[in-house]
């Protein structure tokens, strides 16, 4: 397929006038035009048969990679079933998410295994399905079950464990070492030191900080001895405060930790995203959906967790105590709340929803950028940010 007369995000974080062929599932050629209407004239020379696609002078981005939500249309990565899978995955491709990492909750350590275990079953045979529409399934980000009661959120805590490395390599085995992301809260005291805790995982698995109420100190303790990413940066951890910058501020300071935003108008205001953005860069920004199984539908009652959670309007929040349970918005759509509300470039929030969660899953080679060798799996929009197709390994899906 040639995708042409169109302005493709470039690995130089800019929009440049090109033209995109295809070779199977994969990118094969990218050309660099001088100007949108050289691009314009530049009819290619197709193969018999070959598919032509008229970009029309839009937008072509690469296809997202959403590193931190829970599930979509109904569906959650906890139900631990295929036809779950398939629904997420589908949903997610057909936005321009072609890659994903869902996460899972705080549950009991047996009902973690079976969640576990059903995902990587289902990537398994996926694998097989070369002409399926359904996103690739990247990881699994384990958002509990070390994490603090203090601030468990939406999480239940009741089935909060003690830190483990023991039982983290249950969970690997179980997930046939899908697990990309194991979250814990540092300050909870355990058998295992933070610290022991991520010495003996992170040759496995990266190490993120998540419900935690660490102050700065404990923080950077655990940032030292080789934790590098946060979740949900702001949320479900202490304020930062001059004097007491928390676990948040931990973050802010340190050069090659990587931080999960969630931009759906909800979580965080917009002067904090702008701030965030300032003192990070897109480069440790991931931004994240942290979408649960109401998105993609209305307003009503769901769970999360085995949580009830009530949806009224763009906010899920727990029934039982008003806690945000998680958001209702896709990432696509968090990239353009980023333009349109919070007042940042279009380039700048692609970087954070393209190429810094493929970096931080390792997936870089693969995905997260536009260039010759990586996935052809794409996204077209206009002027106006409304999604025009979606190109999913090479074909055509929307």
């Amino acid at each position: 397929m040639w995708i042409r007369n169109v302005l493709y995000f470039s690995e130089k974080h800019a929009f440049v006038p090109g033209a995109v062929r295809t070779e199977g599932s994969r990118i094969g050629k990218v050309l660099a035009f001088s100007s949108p209407q050289e691009g314009e004239a530049y009819v290619p020379a197709a193969s018999p048969g070959e598919e032509i696609l008229d970009g029309q002078g839009d937008l072509l981005i690469p296809g997202m990679t959403d590193l931190h939500f829970h599930g979509c249309m109904g569906a959650d990565l906890c139900d631990a079933s295929p036809k779950a899978l398939d629904t997420i995955a589908a949903y997610e491709a057909s936005a321009g998410v072609t890659s994903i990492c869902p996460a899972v909750m705080t549950l009991p350590a047996d009902t973690l295994k079976e969640i576990l275990s059903c995902a990587a079953a289902w990537k398994k045979r996926q694998e097989g399905r070369k002409e399926s529409a359904m996103a690739d399934l990247a990881g699994i980000n384990m958002e509990g079950p070390f994490i603090s009661p203090k601030r468990c959120g939406a999480q239940d805590p009741a089935f909060i464990l003690p830190r483990s490395s023991r039982l983290f390599f249950e969970f690997q085995e179980a997930a046939r070492g899908l697990v990309k992301l194991a979250a814990m809260a540092p300050e909870v005291p355990s058998e295992e030191s933070a610290e022991a805790f991520i010495e003996a995982v992170r040759g496995s698995v990266h190490v993120s900080l998540a419900h935690t109420d660490a102050d700065y100190e404990t923080a950077m303790k655990a940032f030292g001895a080789g934790a590098c990413h946060a979740v949900h940066l702001f949320n479900a951890m202490p304020e930062v405060r001059h004097r007491d910058p928390g676990a948040a501020g931990a973050v802010l300071d340190s050069r090659d930790v990587t931080a999960e935003l969630i931009c759906d108008g909800i979580h965080v205001h917009p002067a904090v995203i702008r701030m965030t953005f300032s003192l990070l860069g897109p480069e440790r920004i991931v931004l994240v959906s942290d979408s649960m199984r109401a998105a993609g539908l209305g307003e009503g009652l769901y769970t999360l967790g085995g949580q009830k959670v009530r949806v009224e309007g763009r906010r899920a929040v727990l029934a039982e105590n008003g806690a945000l349970a998680g958001s209702v918005t896709s990432l696509p759509d968090c990239v353009r709340y980023l333009v349109r509300e919070a007042g940042i470039p279009l380039e700048t929030a692609l970087v954070s929803a393209c190429e810094t969660p493929a970096r931080r899953l390792g997936t870089f080679m693969d995905c997260g950028s536009i260039a010759p060798g990586k996935y052809a799996s794409l996204a077209l929009w206009d002027r106006d940010l409304a999604l025009r197709a979606v190109i999913l390994r090479g074909r055509r899906i929307v």
